[in-house]
């Protein structure tokens, strides 16, 4: 079948390659050229571990292409996919639509011949049917069917998540879409991964709920743990004793500095002005957006006790600044309400991330960068742990020590025992509801 993939960010990258490694042949579309230019010269401007492989792979087997000419990808593709970004719209929460209808407007003039259009992007209820109002009225003439397949990719494992998916959602209202579709992830179907058909709303609903949940999940922890910490109880037990319930789980019981990354915030806040807007106010996701806001907060409170009340003249060595390992993504990370948060209160940051650096040095323009964590702890105050990147789950806590001035430690992804950390010579040891 012939692809084309609307936008090269995160979603659209990993799934117009992942679909030409299942032998479709699909051409990624881009407004920046400077963008193109670095994918056609086998530069991927995103950190995923491994996709550089399957991307070189399917573009020596002539599979994958790169283009800014959105009518030459679109002209007799089989299936055109938009995957524009959603940004959170200034002042009102909602998703901004602006770059999927401008998208739908051009994929309209584009088009040769019958195609599904199909929406990858985030997008509130009843987006996919605004796209194809926009299409008809472009090209009456146009012969097309909408549907809806929001993707599920965690960042770090994003390719794993396409091609061993939980479940694949597609919403549309036609069987010749349906087939279509179904021949597209033919590869999984043969694979017995679940394939969930629905109609449009159900399939654009599907996604909001999804990351509300786990959001929900985040916050509810991270207010367990701050209760933990009241009545001494430890908040890594309490997770495993809830997680080995069946009905409840184990995954995004892990209690931390509060959720970021390009999914969650934005989602969330989505999801709450869509409620509103329909007069059925999401009270939970609300709260859960609030209370996420104040654990990032509770985080500098715990810090600045940590260095004795106050950050003036101090100096924090900051391990890990992106929002989760394995990733080079600093969307709504923690570090960007904590870190700013410590500089403005007098402390000196040096910060140490595998990934983190070539957002972060724009986004934390006022940090120290160092190329690993001992140099970063040279002469600190207080070690922080922000990112639970895996070169920072083994160090050498009495060389780390040994190099700081004050040695505390502010473990806010609970990757260390206490004990453990005492014995190394910390003076001072805090984490995230133990």
């Amino acid at each position: 079948m012939k692809v084309a993939m609307i936008g090269t960010g995160y979603v659209g990258l990993v799934s117009g390659v992942c679909f030409s490694d299942f032998g479709h042949d699909v051409i990624c579309v881009d407004k920046s050229a400077d963008k193109i230019a670095q994918l056609q010269a086998g530069i991927i401007p995103i950190y995923e571990p491994g996709l550089d492989t399957l991307l070189q792979r399917n573009v020596e087997a002539g599979r994958l292409q790169f283009t800014t000419d959105l009518q030459q990808a679109v002209a007799g593709a089989d299936a055109v996919f938009i995957a524009v970004g959603t940004p959170t719209r200034r002042g009102d929460g909602h998703a901004d639509l602006t770059y999927v209808m401008a998208a739908a407007a051009e994929i309209a003039n584009a088009l040769t011949g019958y195609a599904v259009v199909v929406t990858k992007s985030t997008v509130p209820v009843g987006t996919n049917r605004k796209v194809a109002e926009v299409i008809r009225h472009t090209r009456p003439d146009a012969e097309f069917d909408v549907a809806s397949n929001p993707e599920f990719l965690r960042e770090g494992a994003a390719i794993d998540d396409f091609m061993r998916p939980d479940r694949v959602v597609i919403g549309l209202d036609s069987d010749r879409a349906r087939q279509l579709m179904s021949d597209m992830y033919r590869p999984l179907f043969l694979r017995d991964f679940p394939i969930v058909f629905t109609d449009l709303e159900s399939a654009e609903m599907i996604k909001y709920a999804a990351n509300g949940f786990l959001a929900v999940k985040i916050s509810f922890i991270n207010e367990i743990a701050a209760l933990c910490e009241r009545v001494g109880a430890d908040v890594k037990a309490v997770s495993k004793g809830m997680g080995l319930d069946g009905r409840i789980g184990n995954k995004f019981l892990h209690a931390g500095p509060g959720y970021g990354g390009s999914c969650f915030p934005k989602d969330t806040q989505a999801l709450a002005r869509i409620g509103q807007e329909h007069g059925v106010p999401q009270r939970i996701t609300e709260t859960v957006i609030t209370v996420n806001a104040e654990v990032k907060r509770r985080m500098i409170d715990k810090a600045q006790e940590l260095c004795g009340g106050s950050f003036n003249g101090k100096t924090v060595a900051v391990l890990g600044v992106t929002f989760k390992p394995n990733t080079d993504d600093m969307r709504e990370a923690p570090s960007l309400t904590i870190v700013p948060a410590m500089i403005g209160a007098g402390a000196k940051v040096h910060v140490v991330d595998p990934q983190g650096r070539r957002e972060g040095e724009h986004l934390l323009p006022s940090v120290e960068w160092f190329a690993d964590a001992y140099a970063a702890a040279e002469g600190a105050d207080l070690v922080m742990l922000l990112t639970e990147w895996n070169e920072f789950r083994a160090l050498d806590l009495s060389r780390l020590s040994g190099a700081m001035r004050v040695a505390r430690m502010a473990d806010f992804r609970n990757i260390y025992e206490r004990a453990a950390v005492l014995d190394a010579g910390f003076v001072a040891y805090d984490a995230v509801g133990r």
